[in-house]
């Protein structure tokens, strides 16, 4: 089965759909079958499945440029919606925040993506945006790493936010990744421009697991040469740590944690 993988938006998740009999190439844009109904997508991978797998929607066709005309049509709709749409929300005085909205290919449903601190009865606004816009309306909730997402930034680094630059997939972050890189838990540190964990602390993670596997934990009480002493610091990829041997500070070495370390 030929098959191949397509975002909707830059550095969008990536999906994957049957392309048997089709001719692609990488960066087609293609009109694909979805469950919202056709979308128009860019082809970014492309590989072959030999395996029994979930059954995959179909590319319908490689995009013509009366194609990407429409679609540049509908992205230019997209915005004079979310316009109104925002002084729909303000009139009725809904708390939400519409981040963006989006035709179908086919227009068959506008989508809307918005952030509310609380649950909104939008039944009303629904019926509205319906008999203005002519099509099926669907708002669906996200979160705050979305929404950075969308709008981008720029991070504590000083670079763009990964998540708007180059992620395609959401990882979960937990603090046990931020304790096991030895980082000190202070919000200001950790956390992103969306409030929430940084991304980057899952990149090294598996490194620091393999690496601190053979040092002790601070606090840990260990004999040495006989004597009893208690860890006061360790040093994850130096590969080292010190211990405290009655008021004497003797630092350990241990093997090196793995060759990806220079």
């Amino acid at each position: 089965m030929n098959l191949c993988g397509v975002v909707f938006k830059d550095n969008g998740k990536v999906y994957n759909f049957s392309s048997n009999d089709i001719n692609i190439n990488k960066n087609d844009y293609v009109i694909v079958e979805t469950e919202k109904g056709q979308q128009l997508g860019k082809v970014v991978s492309l590989f072959e499945h030999f395996g029994k797998g979930n059954k995959l929607k179909n590319v319908i066709r490689v995009a013509s440029k009366v194609d990407y005309d429409k679609h540049l049509k509908n992205l230019s709709d997209s915005k004079n919606a979310l316009l109104e749409t925002r002084k729909e929300i303000e009139k009725l005085g809904l708390k939400m925040q519409v981040v963006d909205c989006s035709y179908t290919f086919d227009r068959k449903q506008l989508i809307f993506n918005f952030i509310s601190d609380e649950r909104v009865d939008f039944r009303e606004l629904v019926k509205i945006l319906a008999s203005k816009f002519k099509t099926r309306i669907e708002l669906h909730q996200i979160g705050v790493r979305d929404k950075s997402k969308e709008i981008g930034g720029i991070g504590h680094c000083g670079r763009v936010l990964c998540c708007s630059d180059f992620l395609n997939f959401m990882e979960t972050i937990s603090i046990n990744m931020a304790k096991n890189q030895n980082i000190a838990l202070n919000p200001n540190k950790i956390n992103g421009a969306c409030g929430r964990l940084l991304c980057c602390l899952a990149y090294e993670d598996d490194i620091y697991t393999e690496c601190r596997s053979e040092i002790p934990n601070v606090g840990d009480v260990i004999k040495i040469d006989g004597v009893n002493g208690k860890v006061i610091s360790i040093d994850i990829l130096n590969q080292k740590y010190k211990v405290n041997l009655n008021n004497e500070i003797k630092e350990v070495k241990v093997k090196s944690c793995c060759n990806k370390i220079s």
